[in-house]
């Protein structure tokens, strides 16, 4: 008969055991995913930052789950949740949530925060945002976390196998270039040299990316800017998208594809995928009854012309159907619109997804791991 010491020693050797194996299926089987950028893909970062730029407050996340608002700029999931889902994933949780730990860590992390930019300057009126520098020095602590509890080795795998979803470009307009009439960035650059400009601060965000291991990054250009509710209200007299912004986004999102292309050649592999979310954004807004929306002018919640002027709050006008709505508020597609957008970075043609789609890269990624 064993010793109660013996038992004691066979049971922790065994419980020793059982985490290991665990963490043996999550190397082999999970693909962690990693996600930066703005409110399109925050899921709560900002509810930890004392700033305005914040959806953690009703009526967002009305269709969420659990039907409270989590922080995520819709009524219910965001593109990465969608994204995690398409891919048979867990939902990462943001960098700053506490619940950020242990094996939790080796799902992935999403680092995004509402109101940036590609620069610095961006978003700079909701004052405590994290920054696009900020959120990549977020990353390289992350790596030393995840270190810390599966080795190096294994954390440099774990990177260089995730897939990474980055999404800039939008707030350099709406709220840096035509934030107010005569911006400093307006007066400083004509609308062209402008797009050139952050084209080339792009560059070094996405190689900066690379350098700190990410191999699988899909990158999103920016929606038709001048078509969401706010700038319909705020620009338009007759309805119609307003001309500025969307020669900003016609400019800024072909040259973003070009830029893509040209740091995959320098590497001589692809590295980074171009998603249209323009594209996919346009067809519902000229065509909204073809995809079963009513309107892709009017938000859903919100107030004065086109429900686009001021915040999503409880005392706004909200929709009783969000399906039939394109966006949820003055600037966020409804999570049925994600699920579109989605759709397409999973099965869209080279129209929508350059050079490949995200089955597409799954199914390459798949075969080069056997």
């Amino acid at each position: 008969m064993a010793s109660p010491k013996s038992s004691l020693a066979i049971l922790l050797c065994l419980t020793i055991i059982a985490v290991l194996s665990s963490f043996v299926v999550l190397e082999a089987e999970a693909r962690a995913f990693f996600v930066f950028g703005d409110s399109l893909v925050d899921n709560g970062n900002n509810n930890f930052l004392a700033t305005s730029a914040r959806a953690d407050a009703p009526p967002y996340g009305i269709d969420y789950p659990t039907h409270r608002a989590t922080g995520r700029f819709s009524n219910g999931f965001n593109i990465p949740d969608l994204i995690s889902q398409a891919i048979g994933e867990e939902a990462t949780l943001p960098y700053l949530s506490p619940y950020l730990t242990g094996e939790r860590l080796l799902v992935g992390a999403n680092f995004a925060s509402a109101g940036v930019g590609v620069l610095n300057d961006t978003g700079v009126q909701f004052a405590n945002i994290i920054r696009i520098t900020q959120q990549m020095q977020y990353f390289e602590q992350y790596q030393q976390r995840v270190s810390d509890i599966i080795g190096p080795e294994e954390t440099q795998r774990l990177v260089n196998q995730a897939l990474c979803l980055i999404t800039l470009g939008g707030n350099d307009f709406v709220n840096n270039y035509y934030l107010v009439p005569f911006s400093a960035r307006s007066r400083q650059f004509a609308l062209p040299d402008y797009v050139v400009y952050v084209i080339s601060e792009y560059r070094k965000v996405l190689a900066r990316l690379y350098e700190l291991g990410l191999t699988r990054v899909l990158v999103t250009g920016t929606g038709p800017l001048g078509c969401v509710p706010a700038e319909l209200a705020q620009r338009s007299r007759d309805g119609n998208c307003a001309p500025e912004l969307q020669r900003a986004a016609s400019l800024f999102n072909p040259q973003l594809q070009d830029m893509i292309n040209s740091l995959n050649s320098e590497i001589g592999s692809t590295v980074f995928i171009g998603a249209n979310i323009r594209q996919t954004n346009i067809d519902f807004i000229n065509n909204p009854g073809r995809y079963g929306f009513v309107t892709s002018k009017i938000a859903c919640c919100g107030q004065g012309p086109y429900n686009g002027i001021g915040l999503c709050t409880a005392l706004s006008n909200v929709c009783p159907n969000r399906d039939i709505y394109a966006f949820w508020d003055a600037f966020h597609p409804s999570e049925r619109a994600n699920r579109i957008i989605v759709q397409q970075i999973l099965s869209g043609s080279t129209e929508y997804m350059s050079p490949m789609n995200l089955s597409t890269i799954m199914a390459l990624d798949a075969a080069a791991n056997v």
